[in-house]
């Protein structure tokens, strides 16, 4: 029965080192000669930043590739919820990651209400 276990093992191909898989940002096995999606950059962004943070990721609100083959991703956090959600504080954050989706950077550029979501920063109702 060992002799038997013995020649499986030794008839299973080992990939070549072009074949052989690693880890990327996400932390899903990829290919090396494979691509990040855009999908799977604002997914590594939103949970980069939440876990940062400590606070929740509502969505990634734009996705733009860097010259230099980087991401920046824009995510929108919950910062501070209240009631009626309305009233729920909501910050703006620019993330920057490398082209494998390493997290390089991120700052808040902005902060207002979710009843004013869509109002631009100088927007005064008239």
């Amino acid at each position: 029965m060992a002799e038997e276990e013995k020649s499986t093992k030794s008839k299973r191909r080992r990939p070549a080192a072009d074949e052989r898989s690693e880890r990327g940002g996400d932390g899903q096995r990829r290919s090396r000669g494979s691509r990040v999606t855009g999908r799977q950059i604002a997914e590594l962004a939103r949970r980069e930043l939440a876990e940062i943070t400590g606070l929740e990721a509502e969505s990634a609100t734009s996705l733009e590739r860097s010259d230099d083959g980087g991401w920046t991703v824009t995510v929108e956090l919950l910062e501070l919820s209240r009631i009626p959600e309305t009233d729920d504080m909501l910050g703006l954050y620019e993330v920057d990651l490398d082209e494998e989706g390493q997290l390089l950077s991120y700052r808040r550029v902005r902060r207002y209400s979710r009843s004013q979501a869509g109002e631009s920063e100088g927007f005064n109702g008239s």
